[in-house]
């Protein structure tokens, strides 16, 4: 496909959050998120893998609201690479993948009052949660120069009031009346792990989607 037909294209159609949008030269180090859901929403939204669009998932059963911004990070799966490793730290050997893009909670001091939105963002860490036999990463960033949480280089500098938020509401989101989910934490890891987990799903990644560059791009 010619550059120029392909930026016309980008003018006119919306790219896709997960498959049309660069994960960023930078990564791991620096992403490019896309953020689903703000601090302010009282029910959940996700992408709609088909469509692209932000859809209304479902309305939050309990009072729990997520405490920072909450997405995914594009061009990213959670395959059997993402799946070995955290059989590896678990010493479970039925992990599989979730077959999602990876999670991302990204803290900052500023007020964002909607999703559907890119934002910049730099890793510091991360929660291994396992829902039922699969993995289910979250990664744990800070709004790349955030003038409160810049400066953060490791999940050893998050306080620990915030992680406690954040692991509760991982662990009660997909609660419903009398049904608890099966989810569970079994590691807070740092920045090196999460990059490894980021690395690994790039790399599922390629391999699940290794023939959609050729097909778009005739």
């Amino acid at each position: 496909m010619d550059p120029i037909v392909g930026k016309l294209m980008g003018l006119r159609y919306k790219s896709h959050p997960w498959h049309g949008v660069e994960i960023g030269k930078d990564a791991p180090e620096i992403l490019t998120c896309y953020i689903e859901m703000v601090p302010t929403d009282t029910v959940k939204y996700e992408v709609d893998k088909v469509s692209g669009y932000l859809k209304l998932d479902r309305p939050q059963k309990y009072s729990n609201v997520v405490p920072a911004l909450y997405g995914f990070i594009p061009q990213t799966f959670s395959g059997k690479r993402v799946a070995a490793f955290c059989a590896e730290k678990t010493g479970n050997s039925k992990i599989s993948g979730d077959k999602d893009p990876i999670d991302i909670c990204i803290l900052t001091e500023k007020e964002i009052t909607h999703g559907d939105i890119l934002v910049m963002a730099r890793p510091v860490g991360g929660f291994r949660m396992i829902d039922g036999d699969e993995a289910d990463d979250k990664i744990i960033a800070v709004l790349n120069n955030d003038a409160v949480y810049g400066d953060y280089k490791d999940i050893t500098d998050c306080p620990d009031l915030i992680l406690d938020r954040l692991k509760h509401y991982f662990l009660t989101y997909k609660d419903l009346p009398g049904n608890k989910a099966n989810t569970e934490i079994t590691h807070t890891y740092g920045i090196d792990e999460a990059h490894e987990v980021i690395n690994r799903s790039m790399d599922d990644y390629h391999e699940r989607f290794n023939d959609l560059e050729s097909m778009l791009s005739i």
